[in-house]
């Protein structure tokens, strides 16, 4: 996303192996290029914030009217881990929604309550949040959604989900028993979700479905879109 005549990029840390106790955390980098990057900021748990005072990760960034909003799932909670919102003027420092966790799913039969991987785009007049979440025996992965009118301020209270079962879930022999990370590209009257399907090293690879109405996906391909490398290759 820019900013400021450069570039910066939100992603994980995984927990430091000197730091007794700690949990995975955020980095902000920074680029001019798009090719070199460089560390220059941080997230850790807030203080006070005891929904993420064992790990936050998974950080989805979204531009709107020069403010960064960032969507990031707690972690180190199992079942009780779910989607936050945290919104700066710069960048980097971010300040967190009064009203976090601001979503988890629920329903019966089909998850049990988790949200994780968050993905937030603006199609047709509305915002759209997709997440990961487990099924009650906490044992296959898939992707929900919900929804939030086009003046929310991503709180809590403005997100309704969109459906009471996973809009995709874990369906074709490699995809295995996981559904997850969806990323959302929005071209013209249509979106294409990339996902990873499989769990990590299992292989996991990736796959896409597009959709057009952000809820009833179809996948492209029976294959996945990029596939694992052979035997000593680097993928």
């Amino acid at each position: 996303m820019p900013r400021k005549n450069c570039w910066i990029f939100p992603f994980s840390i995984p927990p430091r192996p000197e730091e007794k106790g700690a949990g995975w955390n955020i980095g902000i980098a920074e680029s001019h290029d798009l090719v070199e990057w460089q560390k220059v900021g941080e997230l850790t748990p807030a203080p006070g914030a005891d929904y993420e005072k064992k790990g936050l990760c998974a950080p989805c960034a979204l531009v709107r009217d020069g403010e960064v909003h960032l969507f990031y799932q707690t972690y180190g909670n199992g079942k009780k881990d779910a989607i936050c919102h945290a919104v700066s003027t710069d960048g980097l420092t971010f300040r967190r929604d009064p009203s976090n966790p601001i979503f988890s799913p629920t329903g019966e039969g089909w998850t049990c309550g988790r949200a994780i991987d968050a993905e937030v785009c603006y199609f047709k007049g509305r915002y759209y949040l997709y997440f990961a979440t487990r099924d009650e025996d906490f044992r296959v992965q898939q992707i929900g959604v919900a929804t939030a009118p086009k003046g929310t301020d991503f709180s809590r209270s403005t997100w309704t989900q969109a459906a009471d079962s996973a809009i995709l879930k874990p369906e074709l022999p490699w995809e295995k028993q996981c559904i997850e990370a969806p990323s959302i590209l929005v071209r013209g009257r249509k979106m294409y979700m990339f996902y990873a399907g499989a769990y990590n090293n299992v292989p996991q690879q990736i796959g896409v479905a597009v959709s057009d109405d952000g809820i009833r996906w179809q996948r492209l391909s029976d294959q996945p879109f990029l596939p694992n490398g052979n035997p000593d290759d680097w993928n």
